[in-house]
């Protein structure tokens, strides 16, 4: 499986701290946002991954990130030029699936909890498709899973302004490689963007979508607002602080999943200089590990 991480948009909703920045840039607690959702796919075993983003915040990933290769990874690189919609990266995204299945994450989606990296890989080998569903108190902002009494999904609607429930659908998407030609057919919406719901819809209708509801161990923060990202920022800070271990870092994260050695981790260590995040990754070779 390869994964897609689509960071583009104009972040209009954090204005004006993103005026001049991406958003998936920004920093959440200690490190860049971008750090969380590359972690989940790192977490999935995912190792070919495809960064999405703006014409104009392209170069400023690939100095952050880089080709990939010190992380044990291969990262490319593409544009959106314009925010058509979620279900437009599978078509930009085509030749970089090829013939294989392909998880899409948000740039700005942050996933913390119990179980979630035995969540993550079991999806990897996905037949259809395979998406979450989050209670939230403002399901209005984002596509929303209707379940009947035996939790069977009976509707998927995006963005309601009459939400049929408080299920939410995270931005975390695993399709099988038929997501490419449904893709193709997906016509724009009213609001004038190809919708992943629309997908999701196709794999309801062909009876290959399974949903799996996150339970209350699963913590979701979509960054898109000023509260959000607030919100976040104290989470990772807290959990941080009281446990002494670090969230979404990526290079811990690719020695855990055996993509790179201890040697490896300790040279990385050194990019980051005196920082807590340089000081960490040299503690976990030097003593954790």
């Amino acid at each position: 499986m390869k994964g897609i991480i689509l960071a583009g948009g104009s972040g209009t909703r954090l204005y004006p701290i993103t005026i001049a920045v991406s958003k998936q840039l920004l920093p959440v607690y200690d490190k860049p946002m971008i750090y969380y959702p590359l972690s989940v796919l790192m977490l999935a075993g995912i190792k070919d991954i495809l960064f999405i983003t703006t014409p104009h915040d392209q170069e400023a990933f690939k100095k952050l990130l880089g080709d990939g290769s010190e992380l044990g990874c291969n990262f490319q690189y593409a544009v959106q030029h314009k925010p058509n919609g979620l279900a437009e990266a599978f078509i930009i995204g085509e030749d970089f699936i090829g013939r294989d299945k392909v998880a899409l994450v948000l740039g700005d989606n942050i996933f913390y909890g119990n179980g979630l990296v035995n969540l993550l890989r079991s999806k990897t080998d996905i037949t259809g498709a395979s998406i979450f569903a989050y209670t939230v108190k403002d399901p209005e902002r984002y596509g929303v899973v209707e379940f009947d009494e035996a939790r069977k999904v009976k509707s998927i609607e995006e963005k309601p302004s009459k939400p049929k429930s408080k299920f939410a659908i995270p931005g975390l998407y695993f399709y099988d490689n038929k997501v490419v030609q449904y893709a193709k057919e997906v016509k724009p919406s009213d609001r004038g963007e190809k919708e992943i719901s629309t997908i999701n819809k196709m794999y309801l209708d062909d009876g290959m979508l399974e949903v799996g509801v996150m339970t209350r161990g699963m913590s979701w923060f979509d960054t898109g607002t000023v509260e959000s990202l607030d919100d976040a920022t104290e989470f990772i800070r807290v959990l941080q602080n009281r446990q002494s271990t670090m969230i979404g870092c990526i290079e811990e994260v690719a020695y855990l999943s055996n993509f790179i050695d201890k040697e490896r981790v300790k040279k990385l260590s050194k990019r980051y200089g005196k920082s807590k995040y340089g000081n960490y990754l040299k503690e976990i070779v030097e003593i954790i590990y």
